[in-house]
């Protein structure tokens, strides 16, 4: 079977689908997965049989056809084709509860080198990560994947996404619910003050400011009374963000100066590279360059303590979607640049055990 006749029985399955006629369709899909020797046809099918399955609740077909269409995305050497196949293999793997593997997938669908196509499945991506955080009760994390598949959705106009996101947001509500109950019951207040901090966060998200702050000040009285200050860092970066969204950069300030002197005491570097993240958006928008330029110094200078750089090329690790490779010593860098340069072990420490004056 020819490409232009796959592309013919593959619409011809569509319709059938279309019209409720599922059996049909899977029928058709099937004999052109059987017969077509055209790699991207076979890629797209794959991709049919997969959502078909999915809507269907038959989650083991649907891996089934995942690992299928992985080899055949390898085979075209595609990374869009890359990276949606390990998508697809995310979801089966969400699907069946398998939730550690489904953010080991999502995580390599992040760091694929793709097109625009790539960074368009990115919010997808976002939300079966946050369903598996969510799935293993790692709300923090959870959350924080479910804000970004929803700023994808918004920035991306895509309605679908948001409704998913949306849904997977009321899931979370209620399982924070469920927390904050037993929490309560067992008079837990370290629970009692995440739970807190996580409706807050949720609230925040949906841009609902004025529901945001009081679960914020309750949370922050918490981790107060308990001393446990680098809850009140992340407390104090969530009631930043509602300022600037409500453009009250002033008090915007002051909340970070409160989190930076807490970070600061602990020595939360990751912490204070997120403050001056925040001051950098602030200076920008109220067009203070010298204060902009102490806060983007300060920055590179958190990404340097915490060896947040690629130890080949020099450049920052995180700022794009690039694909890591983690060598023994912990050092991370580039895959491209370890692949392009043929490096044998580690470029940083061989660097750090070259004695003075024998360089």
């Amino acid at each position: 079977m020819g490409q232009d006749q796959t592309k013919q029985q593959i619409e011809k399955g569509l319709h059938l689908y279309q019209s409720n006629q599922t059996e049909k369709a899977l029928r058709v899909w099937m004999r052109v997965l059987e017969k077509s020797a055209d790699p991207a046809g076979r890629f797209r099918v794959l991709g049919c049989l997969i959502t078909a399955h999915a809507e269907m609740g038959r989650y083991k077909d649907m891996l089934k056809f995942a690992v299928v269409q992985i080899d055949t995305a390898r085979e075209l050497e595609d990374p869009d084709y890359l990276t949606e196949s390990y998508l697809n293999l995310a979801r089966s793997n969400e699907k069946l509860c398998e939730f550690q593997k489904t953010i080991s997938y999502c995580k390599t669908c992040l760091n694929m080198q793709g097109t625009t196509v790539s960074l368009q499945l990115n919010g997808q991506v976002s939300l079966s990560m946050g369903n598996a955080f969510l799935g293993l009760s790692i709300f923090q994390k959870a959350l924080e994947c479910f804000e970004k598949a929803l700023r994808y959705a918004h920035n991306n106009d895509d309605k679908m996404l948001e409704c998913r996101v949306c849904c997977s947001l009321g899931n979370f509500y209620t399982q924070i619910k469920e927390s904050m109950k037993i929490a309560l019951q067992h008079g837990d207040r370290p629970l009692q003050a995440l739970c807190l901090l996580c409706f807050a966060d949720i609230h925040r998200s949906r841009r609902d400011v004025q529901t945001a702050f009081p679960r914020y000040d309750s949370s922050m009285s918490i981790m107060t009374e308990i001393g446990n200050r680098l809850g009140l860092v992340q407390v104090l970066l969530g009631v930043t963000k509602c300022w600037m969204m409500q453009k009250e950069l002033d008090k915007a300030l002051e909340s970070i100066e409160k989190a930076q002197e807490l970070a600061e005491g602990l020595g939360n570097k990751l912490g204070l590279l997120k403050l001056h993240c925040l001051c950098e958006t602030i200076y920008r928008t109220k067009g203070q360059q010298q204060e902009l330029r102490d806060h983007v110094v300060k920055f590179h200078e958190c990404v340097e303590e915490m060896e947040l750089y690629c130890g080949m090329c020099g450049e920052s690790i995180g700022e794009k979607n690039n694909q890591l490779q983690a060598l023994p010593c912990s050092h991370f860098f580039h895959l491209k640049c370890l692949q392009t340069n043929g490096a044998r072990g580690c470029p940083n420490c061989r660097r750090s055990s070259v004695k003075p004056g024998y360089v």
